[in-house]
């Protein structure tokens, strides 16, 4: 009678771990900056129809790197759980904070009993009523929550990223402002300048009413 395979638990999470990070690292980051009407996302994504970056609600938004269907179907997933709880209770107790734990349990709950985890981390950002009242939130592979503030980055230059804009932010500030900052983070992490057409990018502005997704167009990423 053959012998079961056996991997230590311990081992069998960190080889899950390493392969979800290597194909999070293979896709391109992203970057969100809170800005003084709201919430900027901006990604390095030359494609103009396969998105990163997208609405779930009223007022929150959602950015995703790795493998583009897993976080696509994520997305896709938050947009009934929103649906639903809209519907059943009020558009007003769809928020970002029990999104994004809906997101985390999911996550956790592949990693530790699917075979395969999945290879993405996303972020869930809710733009307040008022100044001050903005939520960005960042879920990784393994389900683990961060709750961010001001900024946050995901993927594979993360680091890079978040160190650039901790010393450039600053909070109040406009739209070109925010939208300057990451850009150059960007361009110090990669050492070269993109684009426009390089870039995808939207916001979560409390301006805009009830709808207050808007994607930026090509020509915002001009200098004025």
């Amino acid at each position: 009678m053959n012998l079961p395979f056996y991997v230590p638990p311990e081992q069998l999470m960190k080889d899950r771990a390493e392969y979800a990070r290597k194909g999070i690292a293979r896709g391109k980051s992203i970057a969100a900056v809170a800005y003084a009407d709201g919430i900027l996302l901006l990604a390095e994504n030359p494609s103009g129809t396969l998105h990163k970056i997208g609405e779930v609600y009223d007022r929150i938004a959602f950015a995703g790197v790795g493998k583009y269907t897993e976080f696509e179907a994520l997305r896709v997933a938050g947009i009934r759980h929103a649906d639903l709880k809209g519907y059943a209770y009020a558009r007003s107790d769809v928020t970002a904070k029990g999104l994004a734990n809906a997101y985390a349990q999911v996550l956790g709950q592949i990693f530790t009993q699917e075979v395969k985890p999945y290879e993405v981390e996303i972020m869930v950002a809710e733009v307040g009523r008022e100044s001050g009242g903005d939520l960005l939130f960042r879920v990784t592979y393994d389900g683990t929550l961060f709750a961010e503030d001001h900024f946050s980055a995901i993927g594979g230059q993360e680091e890079q990223l978040t160190t650039f804009l901790q010393e450039h932010f600053r909070p109040g500030a406009p739209l070109p402002e925010a939208l300057g900052w990451a850009i150059g983070a960007f361009q110090a992490a990669n050492d070269r300048t993109f684009a426009p057409e390089d870039w995808e990018a939207a916001v979560v502005d409390r301006t805009l009413g009830r709808r207050t997704f808007r994607r930026l167009r090509a020509e915002e990423f001009l200098p004025a």
